[in-house]
Formats: structure tokens, sequence, C-alpha cells
């Protein structure tokens, strides 16, 4: 079950209290919905709406931001180096990768980036041609990426342009795609809880706040084929 608050998109350019409003009220509607587990699929919404959304939930629904499996996988798999962090000003601008990782090994030092055109870019259909690549370029040779061991993609649209990251660096950067972080973390947390499904029980349903063709557009790009979208406008409700 998906919720796109395509109303309020993008999120990175949003207060912090404005995005922790919005992430209260999806998750309520989630919860309404009968949910088992809450993912925040979103590094915008994870960097200022975890806490509050955690709290609401309680212990009943466990709550997984896209944030935390990340930051554990790489101070794990690190033990000194330097990290880049790209994502939206929002996500950058909260420093919650350096925080985080900090925590868990002073060895690792965070360099963070913001690249506020790339997520717009690709919800555009704009990847894998010279405009995508010239932009892609223009934010990895700044300064503050200079010298970096791994990257992290910190932003769920980015896995779409991880190809054409990983050709800029050559292979002299490890480039982290944290999609398949999170959801193997997920994987392994419902399993934890014995709430795994064994099976495909429903169908997949995807709702959207405000219904535009451009976001249905995107949808085709994430999915390789077409969504059905749900106008569900719950700023309304």
């Amino acid at each position: 079950l998906y919720f796109g608050d395509t109303a309020h998109l993008p999120y990175g350019d949003k207060s912090a209290q404005a995005v922790e409003n919005y992430s209260i009220r999806i998750a309520e509607f989630l919860i309404s919905q009968h949910c088992k587990m809450i993912v925040i699929a979103c590094n915008t919404a994870s960097s200022f709406g975890n806490d509050a959304v955690k709290k609401l939930t309680g212990k009943h629904i466990p709550v997984i931001n896209v944030i935390d499996p990340v930051v554990e996988m790489v101070a794990k798999k690190f033990q000194r180096g330097s990290i880049g962090v790209i994502g939206t000003k929002g996500t950058i601008r909260s420093d919650v990768y350096a925080k985080k990782i900090a925590k868990q090994n002073r060895k690792l030092h965070v360099h963070s980036q913001a690249t506020p055109l790339l997520a717009p870019m690709v919800e555009e259909g704009f990847f894998d041609n010279k405009i995508s690549r010239t932009i892609i370029n223009s934010y990895l040779t700044r300064p503050k990426l200079r010298d970096i061991d791994s990257l992290i993609l910190a932003c769920t649209h980015y896995p779409l342009i991880r190809k054409e990251i990983e050709e800029f660096y050559d292979g002299k950067v490890l480039v982290i795609d944290s999609a398949e972080t999170v959801a193997q973390h997920v994987k392994k947390k419902l399993a934890s809880l014995h709430m795994l499904a064994t099976r495909q029980k429903k169908k997949n349903i995807f709702y959207v706040s405000d219904y535009t063709a451009s976001f249905e557009k995107s949808t085709r790009i994430f999915f390789k084929g077409k969504i059905q979208l749900k106008h569900f406008p719950l700023w309304e409700k």
C-alpha cells in the first residue's frame, strides 16, 4: 500500500515542521488501512518525521525509515574513510547521515552535497542522456565530494540514475543504493517479528494526494509499466 503525497512534493524545500505534519497525517491514513508496518520511503520525511510517526504508532506497528538501515550497514562495512552523501536540500540540511554515522563509527568522515535538481530530473524522464549526465557531473565534481571512498544515494529517486553515477566514478567509488539495503532490512525485520508474508495476499494499491498526469508518467519509469493511481485527497478529509 503506497501513498504518494503529490500535493506537497517536493519535500526537500519544505520546513521540518511541515514535513513532520505531513508524515503524521499519512501515517494515520496507513494505520486506518490496517497496515502491519510503515516504511517512510523518503529521506526528507525520514529526517524530520520519523520520531513523530513512531510516537503515533507506538509498539503496535513497527516503523522503518530509509536512513538507519543504510547508516548501520555503512558503519559496519567500512572501518575508516570518507563517505559522500547526495540528497535533497532538506535531507542535507538536517545533516542526519553525518550525525548518525558519527555515533556508530567516528573514524568515518561524511561529506554531504545537496543535489536538488536530480529528483525532478528523474521524474521528468531525464536520465541516461546528455542532459542528465551534464547535471550529474556538475554535482559530483563539487569540492565537497572530492576524494570520497563511497557515495550514499540518499534519495529514493536516485537508484534510477545509479548507472550514470557509477560510470562517472569508473569503479573508483562504491555507490550505495539505499533502496536495496532498506528492502533487505524490511524483510529481516518482518521475519524476526513473524510477520513476513508467505504468499502475495493482495494486489498493490497506489494512492496519491493530488493526481497529476506527470506523476502517473513517472510511475511507468519506476515500475516499467502502467500503474493505476487512486486519487485520495487526504488533506481535504
